[in-house]
Parts: C-alpha cells; sequence; structure tokens
C-alpha cells in the first residue's frame, strides 16, 4: 500500500507539475499577444496623433472652403479635393459593389451546383477564383497603369472620375469579391433549405434571406474597399489627372485627397498644408466608415 500511495503521489506530482508548465505557457503566449496588440495600437495612436496634432494647425474654415491654386506654390485650400474623393468614391463603389456581389452570389450560391458533365463549367469556375486571387494580390501602380491604357487612351475616356473609378474598381473588386464570398458561407444552409421548402425560388431565396443575413460581413468589404479608395494615389495619379479645379460630371478631371497631400509634400514641399489635408483625411475615412456602418447596422435584419 505505501508503495502504491508512493506511486500515486508521484503521479499527481507530474499531473501537477505539467498543469503548472501548460498555465505558465498559456500566459506567456496570452502576454505577447498583449505586448503585440498594444504595440500596433500604440504605433497606429501614434501615427493618427502626430499627424492630427501637426495638422490641425493649419485646418480652419477658409482652408476647407477654399479651391487649391494649383502651380507649385502650394496656395490655396482643399475644398475641391474634398469633393472630388467623394465623388471618386461613389463612382468607384457604384461599379465595383454590383459586380464584386454579384460574382460571390454565383461562386457561392450557383458554380457548386452547376451542372456540367463536360466539366468546363468547373474549370472556368476555377480559373476564375484564381483570377481574383491574383488580383488581390497586384500593385496598385500596375492597375492605374491598366486604366490608363485601356480607359484613358483606347477609350478615349480622358483623365476623369469615370477612368479614375474604373480603374479603382478593379483595384478593390478582389477584396468585395471575397469578403462578400465569406459573408454568404456563414449564412447556415437551412436558411435556404427552409425557404426553398416554403416554395421561393433559389432567386427569392437569395435575395430575401441569403443577402440580408450576409449583410454585415458584405458592408464590412465594402468599408475596407471605402477605406483603400479613399487613401489610394498610385492608381489614381495616372488616371485621374490632378486637376484642382471642381469636378462638374463624370468625365471630368479632379484630385482626390490622397493625391493632394502627395502633391503638396514632394512637388510643393509644402508640408504644412500636406499634414492639414492628411488630418482632414483621416477625419474623412472615420466619418465615411461610421456612416456605412450606421447604414449597415439600420438595414441589418433585426434578431
Amino acid at each position: 500500500m505505501n508503495t502504491i500511495g508512493a506511486e500515486r503521489l508521484v503521479v499527481t506530482a507530474r499531473r501537477s507539475l505539467q498543469l503548472s508548465k501548460r498555465q505558465i505557457s498559456q500566459k506567456l503566449a496570452f502576454g505577447i499577444f498583449w505586448i503585440a496588440g498594444i504595440i500596433t495600437v500604440g504605433i497606429m495612436l501614434l501615427v493618427i496623433g502626430y499627424v492630427m496634432l501637426q495638422g490641425l494647425r493649419m485646418v480652419n474654415w477658409e482652408f476647407l472652403t477654399t479651391a487649391p491654386r494649383g502651380g507649385l506654390s502650394g496656395e490655396g485650400g482643399m475644398s475641391t479635393t474634398i469633393v472630388a474623393t467623394l465623388y471618386l468614391v461613389g463612382v468607384t463603389l457604384a461599379i465595383a459593389a454590383p459586380l464584386g456581389i454579384g460574382s460571390a452570389v454565383f461562386f457561392v450560391e450557383y458554380a457548386g451546383e452547376a451542372d456540367d458533365r463536360s466539366g468546363i463549367v468547373k474549370r472556368l469556375v476555377g480559373i476564375a477564383r484564381f483570377g481574383v486571387e491574383t488580383l488581390a494580390g497586384v500593385p496598385s501602380i500596375v492597375f492605374g497603369l491598366f486604366g490608363y491604357a485601356l480607359f484613358v487612351t483606347t477609350l478615349r475616356f480622358g483623365f476623369s472620375l469615370l477612368s479614375a473609378g474604373l480603374a479603382g474598381a478593379c483595384l478593390i473588386l478582389p477584396v468585395v469579391i471575397r469578403t462578400t464570398e465569406e459573408a454568404l458561407k456563414v449564412v447556415p444552409r437551412s436558411y435556404r433549405e427552409g425557404s426553398l421548402a416554403l416554395g421561393a425560388t433559389r432567386w427569392q431565396t437569395i435575395w430575401n434571406v441569403v443577402l440580408p443575413a450576409a449583410l454585415p460581413g458584405i458592408i464590412t468589404g465594402i468599408v475596407l474597399s471605402v477605406g483603400r479608395v479613399v487613401s489610394e494615389t498610385a492608381v489614381f495619379y495616372v488616371t485621374l489627372g490632378g486637376s484642382h479645379h471642381m469636378p462638374t460630371s463624370i468625365m471630368s478631371s479632379g484630385r482626390s485627397m490622397a493625391l493632394h497631400v502627395y502633391y503638396l509634400a514632394m512637388e510643393t514641399r509644402a508640408f504644412d498644408k500636406a499634414m492639414g489635408t492628411a488630418a482632414v483625411l483621416i477625419v474623412t475615412i472615420v466619418l465615411i466608415n461610421g456612416a456605412i456602418n450606421f447604414l449597415s447596422c439600420r438595414l441589418c435584419p433585426k434578431e
């Protein structure tokens, strides 16, 4: 009995030692994750805080309501760049959102159940998915050169909001497709089966059941796309034209806020106004994301 009791004590001690090691390793891993998260948030706050502190000194009513004067002087404000940015976001989303959401619906709801004995449709779907994955890793300047060659030159849209919106739509299309796909996959299959069992068609099920349930994920993809469009410079440098005048139509040239920051910092060397424009750009991104999130909360079905 004493031998058995001693062995039990040894086993218990080993188990407690292993448990304590696991707890220590778990706490160590949690600590590393917390430190990494705090460092990341700290860097973000440092960058945003520095830009806001330096830039808000230049922001006033005249700066917001005066148009840039052009040239290399860096004089004037940034009113036309705010309007051009909002127009650019609207045009880009109007092109990319329907295409991206429609493509994701096809991939998730239709492509997997296509009756194709020869396998041609399956191969085409595989090629399309590979294309989406490839486009997601293409540098933005490549989309800009493609937009310049096709939309600006070949189709003769010129340097305009339309050319920039089409090029920007190509840029954000992979993001919209992937996020919408993931949102649709999360919707339980029982939703679809229940709707079909009640006599609804496939399209009625998708429109009235699946898409409303996946709306939060779709809105997330659109928010990410808006941030990409507002902060992008390379793709619009060769498609938007960079005019400091107020855009009057979809065929007008313009200058986004991010592009205006680039011009001020690199060509005019007006770093103070570049910081002011960057501060307004950050506030604009926050406001746009907040507005889209508000709309998503209002549009999402109540549980």
